[in-house]
């Protein structure tokens, strides 16, 4: 019987991909602010966040395209970039794909995906047809960028990228210029591909469907910093503050003060430990955790635990938004607006009156922006 060897698990544990305490300014705007983050083999890490936030320029500092202010990135446990030491993007055995895919016009896709190969010619040859065929295009071999989808401009993108082996692959914003019929598709078929290549994969996206599907962490980026990391599951039910929840959805914000650790609101208490006395709090709640009732003769359904008191709205507008129905309501006790989701269709009429519940275990308290007490 074998048994693995004690310095295998300690490589094993080794990130293939390390950077700790990136910091780059512009004309003294700090755009990538102390940000640290490790990625492990054959697993996919996504910079999440909005534009202007520092993922994109994280990404190329790893790529070697530009040079932190301070900080370090390190390959497989080796410090291959401080302010000191630079190895050259060149020799970094790191894979790029971008946006507009980059490919050379004037070049066959055969030419594309073998660009920047090294070895003899029968070898180089080998690899680009196995990596043409591995992304499903082998009989293009002699055409065109030009002459290609989109999605088969994306594969062969891939497949150039994927050729040297690299150990490390970026990715920014690779699938946003396709079509969103096509998207998902492609998107999983490249998650594969890059599962079997075993890569450590760091994709930059501003599209929190695309970080849920393809991740197995989000780092979420807001102002140049990292504010959260962690599974998707996590980041998404998890919530660090009020932003981080409506970055994921559509939210709605019910305005409470603390009194005794609790927010009594129209709607019953809510828990809110650990915030003073006085101060005011965010009960932050997606459209889809909004239960809907019908009024019985002014009456609604009874409390429970889970779905506190009933208060009444009315109906505004609604509509149908394929899967589900969106309803607008203006909240009798105050005139404020939620917004409720609903499977399948379910479209009543602006001016009636419902009762809604909202689930205590899928509300987040934070405290308020303004810290004001609600008036």
């Amino acid at each position: 019987m074998s048994h693995p060897c004690p310095g295998n698990r300690v490589a094993e544990q080794t990130p293939r991909l390390e950077i700790r305490n990136l910091c780059r300014s512009y004309e003294g705007r700090r755009v990538v602010d102390d940000v640290s983050l490790a990625v492990r083999p054959g697993h996919v890490t996504c910079l999440l966040g909005p534009s202007g936030c520092g993922k994109s320029t994280t990404l190329r500092m790893i790529a070697g395209v530009e040079m932190q202010d301070s900080g370090e990135i390190h390959v497989d446990g080796k410090l291959i970039c401080d302010t000191r030491t630079r190895v050259p993007p060149e020799l970094r055995n790191i894979g790029l794909m971008f946006q507009d895919f980059a490919l050379f016009p004037h070049l066959s896709v055969f030419e594309n995906v073998g660009f920047g190969l090294n070895g003899d010619r029968a070898a180089r040859a080998r690899r680009i047809r196995e990596m043409l065929d591995r992304v499903g295009l082998g009989q293009f071999e002699n055409a065109f960028p030009h002459e290609l989808s989109g999605g088969e401009q994306q594969r062969v993108a891939l497949a150039r990228a994927l050729a040297p082996r690299p150990r490390i692959m970026l990715m920014d914003e690779p699938f946003s210029g396709l079509d969103n019929r096509l998207r998902d598709g492609i998107r999983d078929e490249t998650l594969d591909i890059l599962r079997e290549e075993d890569a450590a994969v760091l994709l930059v996206t501003h599209e929190p469907n695309e970080a849920m599907r393809m991740a197995d962490e989000i780092a979420l980026m807001r102002g140049g910093k990292i504010v959260q990391r962690g599974a998707p599951y996590n980041v998404y039910n998890s919530p660090v503050d009020r932003d981080a929840v409506s970055f994921f959805s559509d939210i709605n914000v019910i305005r409470g003060t603390v009194h005794g650790a609790l927010t009594d609101t129209p709607f019953g208490r809510f828990l809110a430990p650990g915030v003073p006395d006085g101060q005011a709090v965010d009960i932050v709640i997606r459209p889809q955790h909004i239960k809907i009732d019908f009024d019985r003769g002014g009456r609604g359904p009874n409390p429970t635990s889970i779905d506190g008191s009933p208060a009444l709205g009315v109906v505004q507008r609604s509509r149908f938004m394929g899967s589900e129905s969106l309803i607008e309501f203006r909240m009798e006790h105050d005139g404020s607006t939620l917004r409720a989701t609903v499977p399948n269709v379910f479209l009543p009429q602006p001016g009636l009156k419902l009762w809604l519940m909202i689930r205590r275990d899928r509300c987040f308290v934070f405290p308020a922006r303004d810290g004001r007490a609600a008036g």
